[in-house]
């Protein structure tokens, strides 16, 4: 199939429509800011579940330090979730032993940063 044949194909044209797309959204400040904030969030369970790893630990060990059920540290742990509160996050890495360390960082967002609605652009 030459390029000529990719013009016709609604598969190649979807594609490349997709691509250029996401190349575009790529390329804007404020979408890419929001990507790695959002995406930072997503990897919070990850994180926690390769540190409690790195400790030696299992889930059920875990739990029997914080004073919860193992069901409990699944539910922390499991991709997707984002009910953390501080204290939560504080206690588990406490559970895990030492070597372990919290970051939570404020960002003020300038006027230029700002994220601008899709539909109001």
């Amino acid at each position: 199939m030459n390029e000529r044949d990719d013009d016709h194909n609604p598969t190649a044209v979807g594609i490349a429509s997709y691509e250029a797309w996401r190349d575009g959204l790529r390329d804007d400040p404020a979408y890419a800011a929001v990507y790695a904030e959002e995406s930072a969030k997503m990897d919070l369970w990850l994180q926690l579940a390769e540190a409690r790893q790195a400790a030696g630990l299992t889930q059920a060990q875990v739990a029997e330090r914080l004073g919860v059920s193992q069901a409990q540290v699944a539910r922390i742990e499991k991709r997707g979730y984002d009910a953390y509160t501080l204290t939560t996050l504080r206690r588990y890495l406490a559970a895990l032993g030492g070597g372990f360390s919290l970051e939570v960082r404020v960002h003020r967002v300038m006027p230029e940063e700002q994220v601008v609605p899709a539909g109001a652009r």
